[in-house]
């Protein structure tokens, strides 16, 4: 960080708090060469994240579409809200950490199935219903089969 005044690379920071919104560090330095002393702000950097829908359209992140897909599956469920919101927290995290711009909603589609089939699986259930489309009778007993099969499970 460059000194505002005379331009000197090096400063030690004498003062760091956090701001009133807990979104930044306010740090008060000090120049190494003119002494004067100057404020800076340090606050995460927020990556956009684009989401690819099913038809190949592009729209920013949502995290209240992620919240309302799992908590219509939770509905008369035994899964608290505090637990939808680690869930969609965790999702986040890994959506954050990989790095990608672009995230397709296959890929979200797939960390919510697995949130909530160790979760409670019957959300999994209706998620996957919703989710995977499916077309007749025999597209969900295949799925169930699967669930019913997975030692993976937490609720088994």
């Amino acid at each position: 960080m460059n000194c505002p005044f005379c331009s000197h690379e090096e400063s030690k920071v004498v003062d760091s708090r956090p701001t009133e919104e807990g979104q930044a560090i306010r740090r008060r330095r000090e120049c190494s060469s003119c002494k004067k002393r100057f404020t800076t702000y340090e606050k995460i950097e927020e990556l956009p994240l684009i989401v690819i829908k099913k038809g190949g359209t592009r729209e920013s992140y949502n995290r209240s579409k992620v919240m309302n897909g799992i908590i219509r599956s939770c509905e008369k469920r035994p899964v608290s809200l505090q637990d939808i919101e680690k869930i969609v927290d965790d999702i986040e995290k890994t959506l954050y950490n990989s790095m990608e711009k672009e995230i397709s909603t296959n890929f979200i589609g797939e960390l919510v199935m697995d949130k909530l089939k160790k979760t409670d699986e019957v959300a999994y259930v209706r998620f996957a219903s919703v989710y995977r489309e499916f077309k007749d009778i025999s597209t969900f007993m295949e799925e169930l089969n699967k669930l019913i099969k997975d030692p993976d499970t937490s609720n088994s």
